[in-house]
């Protein structure tokens, strides 16, 4: 997409919601500026004046039972103070850093964007890009003819012998039509690059909002065709050409949908390995001409690729056969029109958002111009714009204390393996193999991108965004052939999140996530490991999930583990996914329970657990036997837990809690807090609650 990266990793937080709400092809990312950290603070050393008010306690509702809903004990006074704003589908901690972040961003953006001939090449590009956003008129005197070059090449379009050279000028403007093709290392042999096609086409969120048959599901289809027409007439189509032409793309998209694999059957890696010869992916789907298309969209010479999904290869070239080239034309003209939406005038940015926003997320106003336009900055020159902001922001200590908590979690978590109960001594050695050879990476590259071949054009926003992610698409397909580079980033240095690589086997902080909530440079040991300590625990735990753990300490699809072991995680792992799935997302609009999704949920379940487990444990290490006296009240312990649930609190539309439980692999806020400590005897214990109570789980589950 144009505006978006896509990353095989297992991120700590999806954020695509929040983005699909605001510009449905817009990446969102939630970042705040970083503070200097101590790496010597101890619990001893907290900084709290009598005259000032803890972060802790300022986010409590103390009037709430810790032990009957701990996250409204944990977040009610957050809640409170933090009502949803009208331009956001949720507002949680995360996008508290995100706003505060995105002004430390416009700050930077702001002081390069004058057009002065001493600045250097990368505050040109970034300058340029984001004033270029910034400038409204211009690119409403445009409209519609900022891409009127991909509107033209639909429209010349004359018989399916074509539609080829078609698809790979469409993919190199990345525009997403029909399949995806992207470089990923192989699953069988991770130290290498490889092509390789997926299913992909469609624009709701995944497979099932094609199928669904409850009354949302139908609802949203007949708002999406809706939507699709009122886009095709802004751009010039009569108003009954344009709804018998969303009706054609509805009907095309459906047909891909079927063949695509669920949200949940995404998350095996087994099912998508299918190395394929050219020949092999001719007999494949012919309708394509994969010999011309794969050099032709810029891959170096390969002999084969790995084709993910089989099965939707095939339904998409019995629907190239049996589909009107009128029809395919039609498709292909809305997916211009989708991809490009964010950055064409204003009919479309508000149609756009009027149903990926109000009608998919329940967001009831646009965010404003200068915020998108950071947004945007940062997707398509993110390593340009990371180093002004790493300069800004970012010092070595908050590296050398990441560095420590890491190594201290990383002891705790071989500690948890050894001792573990349910697992061989074979496993174990393989899962101990699998962890030293984990790779960290904090703060920022060592090598910045360079952007140099990047034409940035003062006053072509839509132009300036083309060239950069047409640039972004011929890195990673440049990558194929060629051993992994596991020094490179999957997420921009101001990003306010966190992730673990299975293929590369490693886990990556960006500098944004290295402040409150997460981390407090003038708190004590208890709240940082409740905070920060958990998210790297998160991490690390994700090599050992339910989809981490089938790969090796290489990042090789293999499986190391003993069948009677595997058959112990399982059983755990079920008890985890039985857990989630009984709990009650949202209530829809006609008053039904959403309830999340267990099996979809799993890997993050898991890694949320393991990484609070692992965490406890350092924490209880580092304080020695010797918990410190009690701050604000709480004992160590106490904070310790607040600090975790307090990452989670959260404002949300109706709208997208059943989103984000129907297509997300993250639970909500709520659930991700209760969820994980209601399975710790050391909660219950840490704040005396009793059997049977709605915090005590009556059977907890526990994989690592």
């Amino acid at each position: 997409m144009r505006f978006m990266k896509t990353m095989a990793v297992l991120a700590l937080l999806a954020m695509s919601y929040c983005a699909m709400a605001q510009d449905s092809a817009a990446k969102r990312t939630d970042k705040k500026a970083p503070q200097k950290t101590d790496a010597k603070t101890s619990a001893s050393k907290a900084v709290v004046t009598s005259n000032s008010v803890s972060p802790i306690v300022d986010a409590m509702d103390t009037t709430a039972e810790p032990c009957t809903d701990f996250y409204q004990y944990a977040c009610g006074g957050w809640l409170k103070k933090n009502p949803l704003p009208n331009d956001r589908p949720r507002y949680a901690r995360f996008t508290e850093l995100y706003e505060n972040n995105s002004k430390v961003l416009k700050a930077i953006l702001d002081g390069v964007s004058a057009n002065d001939p001493k600045r250097n090449a990368v505050d040109q590009k970034i300058g340029d890009y984001f004033v270029s956003c910034m400038d409204e008129t211009a690119v409403n005197s445009l409209g519609v003819k900022a891409i009127e070059k991909e509107l033209r090449k639909v429209d010349e379009l004359k018989s399916k012998d074509g539609l080829t050279s078609l698809i790979i000028f469409l993919h190199r403007a990345t525009v997403p039509v029909f399949f995806s093709y992207y470089s990923k290392p192989d699953l069988k042999n991770a130290s290498k690059v490889i092509a390789n096609v997926d299913q992909g086409g469609i624009s709701l969120p995944n497979r099932d909002y094609y199928f669904n048959d409850d009354q949302r599901s139908k609802d949203i289809r007949e708002k999406y065709v809706e939507h699709v027409g009122k886009m095709l007439e802004i751009s010039g189509w009569p108003k009954d050409k344009a709804a018998e032409g969303a009706k054609a793309v509805m009907a095309i998209e459906t047909k891909l949908a079927g063949g695509s694999l669920t949200p949940v059957e995404q998350r095996d890696p087994k099912i998508q390995y299918h190395w394929k010869t050219m020949a092999e992916m001719e007999k494949e789907a012919p309708v394509v001409d994969w010999a011309r298309y794969v050099p032709g969209v810029g891959t170096p010479q390969v002999d084969g690729l790995n084709l993910a999904v089989p099965k939707f290869t095939t339904a998409m070239d019995e629907l190239l056969k049996s589909t009107s080239l009128d029809d395919i034309k039609t498709y292909l003209r809305w997916h211009v029109l989708h991809d490009a939406a964010p950055l064409l005038s204003s009919d479309f940015v508000n149609e756009n958002f009027n149903f990926f926003g109000k009608s998919l997320a329940g967001t009831k106003e646009l965010l404003p111009r200068w915020k998108r336009c950071v947004q945007f900055t940062d997707n398509n020159l993110g390593e340009a714009l990371g180093i002004a902001y790493v300069e800004k922001t970012y010092g070595p200590e908050g590296k050398r204390r990441m560095q420590e908590l890491v190594a201290n979690l990383e002891s705790a978590l071989k500690e948890d393996i050894e001792s573990l109960d349910w697992m061989s001594a074979g496993t174990k050695k393989q899962a101990l193999i699998k962890l030293v050879a984990i790779q960290n990476k904090i703060g920022h590259p060592e090598k910045w991108r360079d952007y140099s071949s990047v034409n940035v054009v003062r006053g072509d926003a839509m132009g300036n965004a083309a060239r950069a992610s047409e640039f972004e698409f011929q890195h990673t397909l440049n990558k194929i052939g060629k051993p992994v580079d596991k020094t490179e980033w999957g997420m921009t240095p101001p990003t306010v999140n966190a992730y673990y690589n299975p293929q590369e086997n490693n886990i990556n902080f960006p500098a944004g996530i290295l402040q409150p909530p997460f981390f407090y440079r003038n708190l004590d040991d208890a709240v940082n490991y409740g905070g920060i300590g958990v998210v790297i625990g998160h991490e690390l735990t994700h090599g050992f999930d339910d989809e981490g753990s089938q790969f090796d300490a290489e990042g090789n699809l293999r499986d190391w583990w003993t069948t009677d072991d595997k058959a112990k995680f399982e059983e755990r792992t079920g008890c985890v996914d039985k857990q989630y799935s009984g709990y009650v997302a949202t209530k829809n609009e006609k008053g039904e329970d959403v309830h999340l999704n267990g099996k979809l949920t799993l890997g993050e379940n898991t890694a949320d657990n393991g990484g609070m487990r692992i965490s406890w444990m350092a924490l209880q290490k580092a304080m020695a036997g010797k918990p410190p006296a009690k701050i604000d009240g709480f004992t160590s312990e106490q904070r310790f837990f607040l600090a975790f649930a307090q990452v989670w609190c959260e404002q949300a539309t109706t709208r997208v809690l059943e989103l984000q439980a129907r297509s997300n692999p993250h639970s909500n806020g709520r659930y991700r807090a209760i969820g994980t400590v209601s399975n710790m005897p050391e909660f219950q214990q840490a704040f005396s609650c009793k059997a049977g109570q709605p915090m005590v789980q009556e059977k907890r589950c526990r994989v690592w």
